[in-house]
């Protein structure tokens, strides 16, 4: 379990980040149109996974915005935005910000992908959501960056992720 904090209090998650140079796990998570989207829908693309406990926050929304700018220029890579928050909740944000390069995507319903990836944390006032971390993905599925974002209120090293592509 990853030893994280929030507001300087300690938090832990379900376990810890996948392996780099290690196979992804395929996950089922829920898009704003209520569909279910696999790993296989991305298949051949890079995946930036953009992890984060809620869009309705500060730290979280400006994640979402900093991927979407850099989303289009990024020749064959998706961008996936996830977080436990209703698909309406995502679809709603990036409707009012003008948001279209990157995929908003739901862990809603069991929260089986963050379980899964190890980042789901269990214990303090976002128990239950899912912690800021960052994972690329290569087009054969390979991890090959990963980030724990130490503190929940930081927000990820987004130049070190777009480098790891």
């Amino acid at each position: 379990m990853a030893n994280i904090t929030l507001g300087g209090d300690p938090v832990f998650t379900s376990g810890e980040l996948p392996e780099i140079n290690t196979q992804a796990e395929n996950f089922q998570l829920v898009a704003t149109d209520l569909s279910t989207k696999t790993m296989t829908d991305f298949e051949g693309h890079t995946l930036i996974l953009n992890i984060f406990p809620s869009v309705n926050t500060g730290v979280c929304s400006n994640s979402v915005r900093a991927f979407n700018k850099e989303a289009s220029n990024l020749g064959n890579t998706k961008v996936l935005c996830i977080s436990r928050d209703l698909p309406f909740t995502q679809k709603e944000f990036c409707g009012a910000e003008g948001l279209t390069d990157v995929v908003m995507l739901s862990d809603f319903k069991e929260g089986a992908f963050g379980k899964a990836y190890g980042l789901m944390m269990t214990n303090g006032i976002f128990d239950g959501l899912l912690s800021r971390c960052v994972i690329v993905i290569d087009e054969n599925g390979v991890i090959k960056y990963t980030e724990q974002v130490p503190e929940i209120g930081q927000e990820p090293n987004y130049e070190a992720a777009l480098n790891a592509l």
